[in-house]
């Protein structure tokens, strides 16, 4: 039997908010022994996620200002092959620099706007990246609590569950049991093939998620015959993104107000949001992040002596007024 020594690769995808990060913390927490070469990708202009990974070894590529399923589909196709080619130079260096180059698989974080197919094809219809790199699983993560409503009103969460391999299903303890059950006996409906699994803060089996081979093209045809021909996506129109930056720090209970009055007006519109905060008086970063009216917040890493403390927040949502959200949080600068 010939081995494939190809790199697995896992495309790890979900709506906004589903608990995606979460889940790849939880893998690289993991005590596996492999290192991991990790693409994140962002839907706006500026990258949060990678501040929000835990430190550590492994190789984290962003590629922001651009979905991976289309604008930025070109990067991807780079970023895999330059990082095939370091592969192959770190087998052939010395001790020291082969752990700095070399890696035992890829993860690719999508953002949550994500149609996972056309990521999925770069991996069949590109020569090179084929020859290099082997699909092994489509991981989908789903928000319990806002799933029903996502699956309603986006393509691209239909889409997310339609091509997966597994379903994790998150955040279950903020719903009642019976919606629990609804939501998964609709996620069976969408896709009978992929078993389903309750997560808790990316709490799941490594085995589930990595080395399960669980990406079929035959089964793909089968349900999208067209899946190898050229794939075209394009987003909701009214959906898109924002950053609010400032070096001021906030003040907390100004912006608690604010914030708890914004997503009582905007909540329903307001399809996500993250951000890196610095708080007047405090020494560690500030992490928020949210989806639609349910918001949470935790303290980060320590600011470094000499480091620039900016507040950096990014919002997703459907025909947001930017200029209203600016000017109120600009009113909760010290």
């Amino acid at each position: 039997m010939t081995i494939d020594k190809r790199i697995p690769a896992t495309i790890l995808t979900g709506f906004l908010g589903a608990g995606k990060t979460t889940l790849l913390n939880r893998i690289l927490q993991e005590q596996h022994g492999q290192r991991i070469a990790v693409i994140e990708n962002e839907f706006g202009e500026t990258g949060i996620d990678g501040d929000l990974l835990i430190e550590g070894e492994e190789q984290i590529v962003e590629m922001n200002n651009g979905c991976i399923c289309c604008t930025v589909r070109g990067d991807l196709v780079r970023i895999l092959g330059d990082l095939s080619q370091r592969n192959l130079a770190g087998q052939n260096a010395s001790d020291n620099n082969k752990e700095k180059l070399c890696f035992d698989r890829v993860i690719i974080e999508t953002t949550g706007l994500a149609d996972p197919a056309p990521v999925a094809q770069t991996f069949f219809v590109e020569e090179d990246i084929r020859n290099q790199y082997k699909l092994d699983a489509i991981i989908t993560v789903v928000d319990a609590v806002h799933g029903m409503q996502q699956l309603d009103e986006h393509h691209e969460a239909l889409e997310q569950v339609g091509f997966a391999d597994r379903i994790l299903l998150s955040k279950t303890d903020l719903v009642a049991p019976e919606a629990v059950q609804a939501i998964i006996a609709r996620l069976r409906q969408i896709n009978p093939r992929a078993p389903i699994k309750n997560v808790h803060f990316g709490k799941t089996d490594i085995a589930d998620i990595l080395d399960i081979g669980g990406f079929s093209l035959d089964e793909i045809l089968k349900i999208e015959p067209d899946f190898l021909e050229d794939v075209s996506h394009e987003h909701d129109d009214d959906i898109g993104s924002f950053v609010f930056r400032s070096e001021r720090a906030f003040d907390l209970q100004k912006l608690e107000v604010f914030m708890g009055d914004l997503l009582e007006i905007y909540g329903t519109v307001l399809l996500r949001y993250k951000g890196i905060l610095n708080i007047d008086g405090d020494d560690k970063r500030t992490v928020i992040q949210g989806v639609h009216m349910l918001m949470g917040g935790e303290q980060g890493s320590a600011w470094k002596p000499n480091e620039k403390r900016e507040s950096v927040l990014v919002f997703i949502g459907k025909t947001l007024p930017k200029d209203t959200f600016e000017k109120g949080l600009a009113m909760c600068l010290v």
